[in-house]
């Protein structure tokens, strides 16, 4: 559906949200485009046009998991987590910022005793200083990590523990979301599903907009 979203809309029987991070709430998606072509590259590899959409839902450990799988490396997954944490975490503590209007939009929330949490595949060691940094981590209750959870993205089960943990009802939480696999997982959780706008996934926009119940381009909208 992705229809526009508009004040009256969610705000309507609406108690909790759920905020995946990069490409959602940060924009963050170009550290990982570097990411991704040095480590490759590195090992004689291009980035192959599905990379980004099989390893986004996934969390590190099991996105190391199918680099080595899919690229036949002879690497331990934990090692490669550990190169890409160092490669990324420089522009996380100092170049890693909101989205546009974002920081506005969590404090209109906020304002309006909306529980709020973050469900995130991201790791803990990177983006805790970018919310700190931002002044955002103040709005969040909870933070769930997809590796705390048995399935990646695709599924609902991180958002259905996001909304446990701060004690909201899927069918009165809205989910923001900007990649394929995270608007599917949480629909079939049957949550209120909000599409965001990454430029990564435009060429899923169109799907993304079909599976969610709204669509917004940027915070401001909202505002």
């Amino acid at each position: 559906m992705g229809v526009l979203m508009n004040r009256e809309n969610w705000l309507k029987n609406i108690e909790g949200a759920v905020f995946d991070l990069d490409g959602t709430l940060l924009d963050s998606s170009w550290v990982w485009e570097k990411v991704d072509e040095k480590f490759l590259g590195d090992r004689g590899f291009q980035v192959p046009d599905d990379y980004v959409d099989e390893i986004s839902p996934l969390g590190a450990e099991r996105a190391a998991v199918y680099t080595i799988e899919r690229f036949g490396l002879n690497e331990d997954k934990d090692d490669i987590v550990r190169e890409w944490i160092e490669m990324a975490k420089k522009e996380y503590a100092t170049e890693v910022v909101c989205k546009p209007y974002a920081k506005e939009f969590l404090e209109e929330l906020h304002k309006l005793n909306i529980k709020m949490a973050v469900a995130t595949s991201s790791d803990r060691e990177l983006f805790m200083k970018t919310l700190e940094r931002e002044g955002i981590l103040k709005y969040f209750q909870k933070i769930v990590t997809v590796d705390e959870v048995e399935r990646g993205k695709g599924y609902p089960d991180i958002y259905e523990e996001a909304a446990r943990r701060i004690k909201v009802n899927p069918h009165k939480c809205l989910v923001f979301e900007d990649i394929l696999a995270g608007v599917t997982g949480a629909s079939l959780g049957e949550f209120n599903v909000v599409a965001v706008f990454d430029e990564k996934s435009k060429h899923n926009w169109e799907k993304i907009k079909s599976i969610s119940k709204y669509s917004i381009n940027d915070y401001k909208e909202l505002l």
